[in-house]
């Protein structure tokens, strides 16, 4: 009788240990993915962009397809990476994550520029959207392909992102944290993808129905989702220049250089002293505009070095 009840026992330590556990990994995987906010919003913001002149009954089918690739990144190459770095590599988290968030200043730095030279973009986009009308299944898997390579170094630096707030020593809560923020984030993204992309269609519908609360909902969604997109694309790529450059000056700071982040501070703290009402909303914005801006030149800084070092590559390529 002893011994059942102590196997009892037993069992409901380890059923309180496991609730912890899984509850210790919920919290956590919450404040992961709330620090990854700014890269998730870039990831919905760049997607909807390779759906753009399919027909409308391929959008949905691209989305799942990319959603998939995307969590299979997640789940079968990104978490075991992390686990493997959090195990034996830990000291190598904060320069891997420097270097994405170099990477996400380099491509936020890339559509500041591609943003002044808007009307070649938008010249080689309406290209791209005549051949997809002509039902170019090989163009779709290129875009396909090329969404998922994009989503893979987005989708690293969430999961870098992730681990670097996980503050359990265990790998299993560890896992359980990186499973939970890979999951949860990519049904967010490419759900929000997927209504983001169909918006217009619903709004045709809505309009042909022409109801009085229909008609006037179907014409706002057809004629607002352009700028709502062209909006979403901005805070993607602000968010790529804040996010970025977040990283880099906190980077900084745990190698010792802590001069960007402490003027940055102490500009949000005087900026939130002079506008007690709204404290709290000014220094965040001041904290992210100095990140940005530090984002902006590490990306400038990038691009330059990129276009140097590349240069004897592209003249041999034009030799042959």
């Amino acid at each position: 009788m002893s011994g059942l009840l102590a196997l009892l026992d037993d069992v409901v330590a380890l059923t309180k240990l496991t609730a912890a556990t899984l509850d210790d990994a919920a919290s956590q995987a919450v404040q992961a993915s709330a620090k990854a906010a700014g890269v998730v919003i870039d990831d919905a913001a760049v997607t909807p962009r390779y759906v753009t002149g399919l027909a409308a009954q391929r959008e949905l089918p691209i989305v799942g397809r990319i959603a998939i690739g995307s969590l299979r990144n997640k789940l079968l190459f990104l978490l075991p990476a992390a686990l493997l770095l959090s195990a034996y590599f830990p000291d190598a988290i904060t320069p891997l994550l420097m270097l994405g968030g170099l990477y996400l200043a380099f491509e936020g730095y890339e559509k500041v520029h591609h943003l002044l030279a808007a009307r070649s973009e938008t010249e080689q986009g309406l290209k791209v959207v005549a051949e997809l009308a002509k039902g170019d299944t090989a163009l779709e898997d290129q875009k396909v392909a090329g969404a998922i390579r994009t989503d893979f170094i987005l989708s690293a630096e969430i999961m870098a992102i992730a681990l670097a707030s996980i503050t359990a020593p265990d790998l299993v809560t560890q896992a359980l944290v990186l499973a939970a923020v890979a999951i949860f984030i990519t049904v967010a993204v490419y759900g929000v993808v997927a209504l983001i992309v169909k918006a217009d269609d619903l709004g045709v519908r809505l309009v042909k129905r022409n109801g009085a609360i229909s008609g006037p909902i179907g014409r706002a969604l057809v004629y607002g989702m352009p700028a709502f997109l062209e909006t979403l694309s901005l805070i993607g790529m602000l968010a790529m220049l804040w996010v970025g450059g977040g990283i880099l000056v906190h980077g900084l700071a745990e190698f010792g250089i802590v001069q960007p982040e402490h003027v940055i501070h102490h500009i949000a703290e005087a900026v939130a002293g002079a506008v007690p009402l709204a404290g709290g909303v000014a220094s965040w914005l001041v904290t992210a505009t100095g990140s940005a801006i530090v984002g902006l030149v590490a990306g400038a800084v990038t691009a330059a070095v990129v276009a140097i070092g590349g240069a004897p590559f592209r003249k041999r390529q034009a030799g042959h």
